[in-house]
């Protein structure tokens, strides 16, 4: 993985409105990688992606991704959010919908090149919606319907994939693939910040971001996920559970 950071947060507030989202943080995260961004409900997960990728401003601190401010590098990165809310009724297909991942970068207009094709080709292909492609979404599961969303993403010409809890309430099999696909992406010298409550998912990433209304703690999953920095998050009654296991550090033979 590269050196090089992909994110260098300096003293950042997050206000949704008057709500305090993320209170005064300051931390980086490694480019090259994927990094898990990790808390509870109202911890300011999404909030955070939406202030890398350039959609929220914070209120006070400064952001900075790959060295450049977030409004230089924003077509470079492709987010996809938690929930797409689309019209009922609108008359978009799957591969519509994959193709509009284009516009960032080339508008609405230009008519598509080979290079966009491909594109579109290859998005399709890797999330296993080509059979779907002349399918409307309100005619797919949740699971499809997500998997068209990232899809859309890929398409997009990126260095940075962005994706909030992506694999939540999907089935398995759209979760195996999208999880294939985000560790794919760091094949080819992509960045991926994911938010996830998926502890086993937040333990196969590179680099760990826990929040709780600011940054608790920020570094390889072994030093982020300990029971010490679970418990103060998300209470001693929340970790009954096979996965926390996974994440203890390991004790030394007595």
């Amino acid at each position: 993985m590269s050196t090089q950071h992909l994110v260098q947060a300096e003293d950042i507030v997050l206000m949704h409105g008057s709500h305090l989202a993320l209170d005064s943080s300051s931390f980086t995260l490694p480019a090259g990688g994927v990094t898990a961004v990790i808390g509870p409900n109202g911890s300011g997960k999404s909030t955070l992606l939406q202030a890398i990728a350039g959609i929220l401003e914070p209120s006070a601190g400064r952001i900075q991704v790959l060295g450049a401010s977030v409004e230089q590098m924003r077509p470079r990165i492709s987010y996809v959010m938690q929930s797409v809310v689309y019209p009922v009724g609108t008359p978009l297909t799957v591969r519509d919908v994959v193709r509009m991942g284009r516009f960032s970068t080339r508008g609405w207009f230009k008519p598509f090149g080979a290079d966009d094709r491909k594109a579109v080709k290859d998005a399709m292909g890797l999330m296993n919606i080509e059979d779907l492609a002349h399918r409307h979404l309100e005619e797919l599961s949740g699971g499809q319907r997500q998997r068209v969303y990232v899809a859309q993403g890929v398409a997009q010409g990126h260095e940075i994939l962005m994706l909030d809890e992506p694999m939540t309430g999907l089935d398995i099999v759209s979760k195996r693939i999208i999880d294939d696909v985000v560790h794919a992406e760091t094949e080819h010298g992509h960045s991926v910040v994911l938010t996830t409550h998926d502890l086993d998912e937040a333990a196969a990433a590179d680099h760990v971001l826990l929040l709780n209304g600011s940054v608790v703690a920020s570094g390889p999953p072994e030093q982020v996920l300990t029971r010490e920095h679970l418990e103060t998050v998300y209470g001693l009654g929340a970790l009954h559970s096979p996965a926390s296991a996974l994440v203890d550090p390991p004790h030394e033979n007595c």
